[in-house]
């Protein structure tokens, strides 16, 4: 039987019980009493499953990286199960199928809703859902620190100056992750209220922003941000779930650090300019640019809000920026740029070599002095071949459930990318309340892919089928 750190699952549960609790006082303070039993349940069984795995959960120093990926992808299962009580039980007459459903595309920040209208939704439910993308953007997050292994060096040095994490340093780490996570999600919090977003629309908003999520408080973003400037600050709120989570961190507490810290973020600065500036001459002169703006970054950040600007002609290269993604340590997904463009950059040497073999051509990133090896190259290559079977494997499974191809390669590339169907990308008038039951858990399967390390799932298939 495989050991699994159950223990490491009981730290989570034990948030559960105190969102649960959060959420009993907010429906006792609004007079809000139609759901309130579901959240005494979900305080209950989040209560005593962290009691039960914290007393009896056992710590094993030298667990191996295939059983730690299948605790993490345990807790990707049995956390949602707990967070989809109160959907199941309240008084919307949810299946088990969609309440599940529910609770996954939460957990994992996909954002896909079996809800038609939130507005018929009360107040305490549209808080659970936000919150349950708050706390599987801080899994998400923990879970990168947990399987620092499978990572490259280059990107453990954006984290620490150490070869490998100790329990010391993995404590450590995770106890700054929490803090700044909580931070972060307060501060976007008060800057929206101060650009005069009511309360409760920023704090739903705050928690989804945050964890790179795709519930809304209610059925159009555009009812919440009308003025020019409430857009602008929206865009640039939601670049917090893009860059490094300790990139404000580093910049704050900056004591002569190695440019190590910095690297991904500022290819990422770069990146971003170059994309805003193309959109800014070539696709602005029949839109206000700031809703241009604000398409480019909920793509980049895989969040995927829209504010229904009729663009349906860049539905694709809206795409292509949702599935290239962000910082490696964000809640973001994609495939991450800096994979991309060093596979690109390699590629383009391995040319040159060839056609002028007497130079020498350095495979080193700029604003860096990291010079990233075969081992890597083949680990990025390795990611992009995975995501295309994947890709191929749930188009297919869609379109032979029914749904036509372009909605299924569509629903494909942003179930991966755990990015919520808007019209972005042609797809905002989707039904997920109808699927059938199999498509349904396709593509829960394939969100909780989506969400770990697509690396992950090489391992787990070379542990089945090439065991030695």
């Amino acid at each position: 039987m495989f050991k699994l750190e159950i223990k490491y699952l009981s730290f989570f549960f034990g948030i559960v019980s105190i969102l649960s609790f959060f959420n009993i006082l907010y429906s006792y303070y609004f007079n809000l009493y139609l759901n309130l039993n579901t959240y005494y349940l979900t305080l209950a069984t989040s209560f005593i499953l962290f009691v039960v795995l914290f007393k009896f959960g056992k710590y094993h120093i030298k667990l191996n990286i295939f059983q730690k990926i299948l605790t993490v992808f345990l807790g990707y299962i049995l956390i949602p199960l707990v967070l989809s009580i109160p959907f199941y039980f309240s008084i919307y007459n949810l299946t088990f199928s969609n309440s599940f459903f529910e609770s996954i595309s939460g957990f994992t920040s996909t954002g896909f809703t079996v809800f038609d209208n939130i507005k018929l939704i009360d107040q305490g439910l549209i808080i659970w859902r936000s919150s349950t993308q708050w706390i599987g953007g801080l899994y998400f997050l923990f879970s990168i620190i947990y399987l620092i292994d499978i990572y490259d060096e280059s990107f453990k040095k954006t984290l620490t100056n150490f070869i490998s994490f100790n329990s010391i340093e993995i404590l450590k780490q995770g106890a700054k992750i929490f803090i700044l996570y909580t931070t972060l999600t307060i501060l976007i919090f008060i800057v929206l209220n101060i650009f005069s977003i009511r309360t409760f629309d920023s704090l739903n908003l705050a928690l989804t922003l945050i964890s790179s999520g795709g519930f809304l408080p209610v059925n159009e973003l555009s009812s919440i941000i009308k003025e020019n400037s409430q857009v602008f600050i929206f865009s640039l709120l939601m670049l917090l779930s893009f860059f490094s989570l300790f990139f404000s961190y580093n910049l704050i507490f900056f004591r002569k650090k190695n440019v190590n810290f910095f690297y991904e973020d500022l290819h990422l600065l770069v990146y971003l300019i170059i994309v805003v500036s193309i959109f800014f001459l070539f696709f602005s002169f029949k839109y206000d640019f700031s809703i241009n703006l604000f398409a480019i970054i909920s793509s980049m950040t895989n969040i995927g809000f829209s504010l229904n600007s009729g663009q349906e002609n860049l539905n694709l290269v809206y795409l292509i920026l949702v599935i290239i993604g962000g910082s490696f340590f964000s809640t973001s997904s994609g495939l991450r740029f800096i994979k991309i463009y060093s596979l690109f950059k390699f590629s383009l040497n391995q040319i040159l070599s060839f056609s002028k073999p007497k130079n020498v051509f350095m495979n080193k990133l700029i604003f860096t002095k990291i010079n990233f090896n075969l081992n890597e190259i083949n680990k990025y290559f390795l990611t992009i071949i995975i995501f295309i079977l994947s890709l191929f494997i749930l188009t297919s499974l869609l379109s032979l459930s029914g749904i036509t191809f372009v909605n299924s390669f569509k629903l494909s590339i942003l179930t991966l990318m755990n990015t919520v169907n808007s019209s972005n990308y042609g797809l905002e008038e989707f039904n997920f309340s109808n699927l059938e039951f199999f498509s349904k858990y396709c593509l829960i399967f394939f969100m909780i892919v989506g969400r770990i390390e697509l690396l992950t799932i090489l391992l787990l298939v070379k542990k089945f089928l090439f065991k030695s």
